[in-house]
């Protein structure tokens, strides 16, 4: 029988599971008071964050001169979530959502994403609004930006 261990079986200890998850729970736990991460959270008020603001730019130029807009937009003091009620008004750092709507039309949509860009296909030939406004959780509008952009009309089908 040979006991001959190799200098790799001899650098690393052999602990049982329990052992090794308490240890790294202390490290975590150390880790967390030395760096004040169970300090208490320093939200602030609602009714003191700053006003939520929504720049929107033209259409990209590229995309719409082949019949797609991309309209860029960038949200401040405000995080878009799919969150709605009136227990979501309430939330802090303050959450909504985008209205968009096209051509005056009686009709929008609401758009919980973050992709930070709106994006049209299929527009008809002539000139186009869109208006984008952020909203709160129950759909009461912050503020709001339009743009008009010409489209050349939606590419051609394919075969």
């Amino acid at each position: 029988m040979n006991t001959t261990q190799t200098s790799s079986e001899r650098a690393i200890p052999r602990l049982p599971a329990q052992a090794l998850i308490k240890a790294l729970a202390a490290l975590a736990i150390g880790a967390a008071l030395a760096t004040g991460a169970l300090a208490q959270s320093a939200v602030v008020p609602l009714e003191l964050e700053p006003a939520p603001r929504l720049i929107v730019q033209a259409p990209l130029p590229g995309p719409l001169a082949s019949g797609v807009v991309y309209i860029p937009y960038r949200v401040e003091n405000l995080r878009i979530l799919p969150l709605g009620g009136t227990a979501a008004t309430n939330v802090s750092p303050r959450v909504g959502h985008l209205h968009v709507s096209v051509d005056d039309l009686p009709w929008q949509w609401a758009d919980y994403g973050q992709s930070n860009t709106i994006i049209l296909i299929g527009m008809r030939r002539g000139e186009h609004k869109v208006r984008i406004e952020l909203v709160d959780p129950e759909g009461k509008v912050y503020t709001g930006q339009s743009v008009t952009f010409t489209s050349p009309g939606a590419s051609p089908s394919r075969p």
